[in-house]
């Protein structure tokens, strides 16, 4: 999935996209994971000092299948990760227009940023 997007040209800036909600994230077993919401989020790896851009519709369950012992894929060779940042958004579209900002140059910088703070 990171492929598909990384190098797409249309895409500018790390501004977030527009939404009518958005919110900020946190994993916990409240109601607000129930709704059919879409999160964005930032992982790192300190032990290899890598970043990884996703989203999905259920944070905590794919934060644990990045972390898995069986997990397939890039990720698997850069474990353990950590949850850095997240955004909330109502809708899928929403949720991969931001996707793709923060995969760009100018994203990747933001998220080098957040491990300064």
């Amino acid at each position: 999935m990171v492929a598909r997007w990384a190098h797409n040209p249309k895409v500018v800036g790390s501004n977030p996209a527009s939404a009518t909600e958005k919110k900020s994230c946190f994993l916990s077993n409240s109601s607000y994971f129930l709704h059919a919401m879409y999160q964005v989020y930032i992982l790192y790896s300190s032990t290899f000092d890598k970043i990884y851009i996703g989203f999905s519709s259920d944070l905590a369950k794919r934060i644990i299948a990045h972390n898995h012992p069986k997990s397939k894929g890039w990720t698997k060779r850069f474990q353990p990760w950590e949850l850095i940042y997240c955004e909330t958004f109502n809708t899928k579209a929403e949720a991969m227009n931001r996707e793709k900002q923060l995969k760009t140059a100018q994203g990747r910088i933001f998220a080098r940023s957040l491990l300064k703070t």
